[in-house]
């Protein structure tokens, strides 16, 4: 799931039909995206029906990646929460294979502790993609860009703006909303909560903004907006492995 996803991404990016048009509004709707002339694509004359096969045609990832489009214009929400608790599952699955291959390594962990999948926690990080990350991102970037609106030019003084906002002021307060959250979930009191705060909080920050800061400035100056939520759930992929990671060593180490 996550090749095609990135790969579909990696298709977008790449496309002709996209170059032309102005990075900072959202694609147009499929059915003018995809008509014999339309003026606004030049060079992309042709529909997409009408050019040359290629391996990424036959594999039907192109077709796929215009019925994502089709169903995230129609259903943005949707859309967006469903591919992020795909991430955000798929995510925490290979965090815990990582952890697994870890035990194995490691002697003092019992065997009973590194075997096996656990479900509840798979099904934790695949809710908090699908209840509240891509909700959250999605009402935040209509809110920002709605306060800063996107410009032209993608090195203005406006995208370096956003990314301050984004990273020194919404990620603190998301960042401590995902410890709650999935502490919550896991049946952790307020107070146990807190103490995982206190402990794990500043390096999650540090290691945050080591990633996002540059990932940020990337989505915001070159992303449509209508994408930039797809663009996030990719990269947070790699970001959920390190939280599931984090948020789950208390455990493991009281299971020793």
């Amino acid at each position: 799931m996550m090749a095609q996803l990135l790969a579909v991404s990696l298709l977008f990016l790449g496309s002709p039909q996209y170059h032309s048009v102005n990075a900072f509004v959202s694609p147009h709707p499929i059915s003018q995206r995809t008509t014999l002339t339309n003026p606004q694509l030049p060079g992309c004359a042709q529909s997409l029906t009408s050019r040359p096969k290629t391996s990424l045609n036959v594999a039907g990832l192109e077709e796929a990646w215009s019925s994502y489009l089709t169903a995230l214009e129609a259903d943005p929400l949707l859309v967006k929460s469903i591919t992020a608790g795909v991430i955000l599952g798929a995510a925490d699955l290979s965090g815990q294979a990582i952890q697994q291959a870890m035990a194995n390594a490691d002697d003092s962990v019992s065997d009973s502790s590194s075997s096996g999948v656990d479900i509840a926690r798979f099904v934790r990080f695949a809710f908090f993609g699908f209840i509240l990350q891509a909700p959250w991102n999605h009402f935040y970037y209509q809110l920002l860009d709605g306060a800063l609106p996107p410009t032209e030019d993608p090195f203005s003084a406006t995208t370096g703006i956003k990314v301050v906002i984004d990273q020194f002021v919404q990620a603190p307060i998301f960042t401590v909303l995902i410890f709650g959250f999935l502490g919550f979930l896991e049946g952790k009191t307020a107070d146990e909560i807190k103490q995982q705060l206190d402990e794990d909080y500043t390096d999650t920050m540090l290691a945050n903004w080591k990633l996002w800061v540059p990932a940020t400035a990337v989505n915001i100056a070159f992303c449509p907006p209508i994408l930039r939520v797809l663009f996030l759930n990719v990269v947070f992929y790699f970001w959920s492995i390190f939280l599931s990671l984090k948020l789950n060593k208390t455990e493991e180490v009281s299971e020793i």
